[in-house]
C-alpha cells in the first residue's frame, strides 16, 4: 500500500520520536528547575537526531495529575523554552502535545517555537477522559490560529483516544471520526491503543483509512517487534515507550534500542 505523504517530511513514513519532558514548574512531581529541563530534552532530542529519526515531538506526560483543557502561564512558558531549544539543536520537524486538552496552549507554544504541528485529543466529537469530559475543540482551535497567525502550524488529531471512554459515541466509529477530522480542517489523523505503550487494533487502522484521504499515524505502541506489522498500513509512526530502557515510558532513552528500531525502519522502507 502506497504511503499517503506528510508535507512536513521528505520521507514516507516518518518516525516521529517521544520526548517526555521533565515535570514542569508547579506540577505536584516538578524537582528539577527550567535549565535541567531543557537540558534534558535537548539530549534525548541530540540522540533521537543521531540515530535518524525523522522529526520530534514534547509532552508535558510527567505533569500528573493533569488539567482539563487548559493549563496555566508557567507551563506555556516554560515548554516555550523548552521546545524552541529542541527545535534550534535538531532543525527536525517538530511538534507538541499539551495535556490534557490544552489545545490552545498547544497552539500558542509551537507558534512561539516555531514547531511545526500540534497533537490534539477532542478535535472532533467529545470523549471522556481521566479528567472529565472533553468537549471537541476543532472551531475554536482552528479560529485562535487564524487569529494569531499560526496557520503553518498543523493539526494532527486524536480518534477514540488512548487512556477514555468512548461510551457516549458508541454508535459513531473510528472511521467516522476520521472523517469528522478532515471535514473539520485537521491535517492528519492518529490512531493509537487504548493506553500508552499499547498498539492500535489493525481492524481501527484499516477502518479510519478507508474514511479519510489524511495521513494516518500510529500514537501508541509501535515497537521493533511490531513495526514490520504496522509498516505498509500507517503513513507515520509517533514512538515512545519503545525507545525508553525497558520499554516504559517514564524510563531514560536507550540509544541502543533507538538505533535498532532506526535500523529496521531503514531496511522495511528500502
Amino acid at each position: 500500500m502506497s504511503a499517503r505523504r506528510i508535507d512536513l517530511f521528505d520521507t514516507t513514513r516518518p518516525v516521529i520520536a517521544m520526548i517526555h519532558v521533565g515535570a514542569l514548574p508547579g506540577t505536584p512531581a516538578a524537582r528539577l528547575g527550567l535549565a535541567e529541563l531543557e537540558k534534558q530534552a535537548v539530549e534525548e532530542a541530540r540522540v533521537f537526531h543521531k540515530a535518524g529519526v525523522q522529526g520530534l515531538m514534547l509532552e508535558n506526560m510527567h505533569d500528573t495529575p493533569y488539567l482539563r483543557g487548559g493549563v496555566g502561564p508557567e507551563i506555556v512558558a516554560a515548554l516555550t523554552l523548552i521546545a524552541r531549544a529542541v527545535k534550534e539543536a535538531t532543525r527536525l520537524p517538530c511538534g507538541i502535545q499539551v495535556l490534557a486538552g490544552a489545545n490552545l496552549e498547544a497552539m500558542a507554544v509551537a507558534h512561539a517555537a516555531a514547531l511545526d504541528f500540534i497533537r490534539v485529543e477532542g478535535f472532533a466529537f467529545a470523549h471522556v477522559a481521566d479528567e472529565g469530559i472533553m468537549e471537541s475543540s476543532a472551531a475554536a482551535l482552528l479560529r485562535y490560529r487564524r487569529m494569531i497567525g499560526a496557520e503553518r502550524v498543523r493539526v494532527w488529531a486524536d480518534v477514540k483516544k488512548k487512556h477514555s471512554a468512548h461510551a457516549i459515541t458508541a454508535d459513531v466509529g473510528i472511521g467516522e471520526m476520521a472523517h469528522a477530522v478532515e471535514f473539520m480542517r485537521g491535517e492528519a489523523v492518529i490512531v493509537t491503543g487504548s493506553v500508552t505503550g499499547d498498539a492500535p487494533d489493525p481492524v481501527d487502522l484499516a477502518e479510519a483509512r478507508r474514511h479519510s484521504r489524511l495521513p494516518l499515524i500510529l500514537g501508541s505502541g509501535v515497537s521493533k517487534a511490531n513495526l514490520k506489522q504496522f509498516f505498509e498500513g500507517a503513513d507515520g509512526f509517533i514512538v515512545g515507550s519503545d525507545f525508553k530502557e525497558a520499554g516504559h515510558w517514564s524510563r531514560a532513552v536507550d540509544e541502543g534500542r533507538v538505533q535498532a528500531f532506526m535500523n529496521l525502519h531503514r531496511s522495511l522502507g528500502m
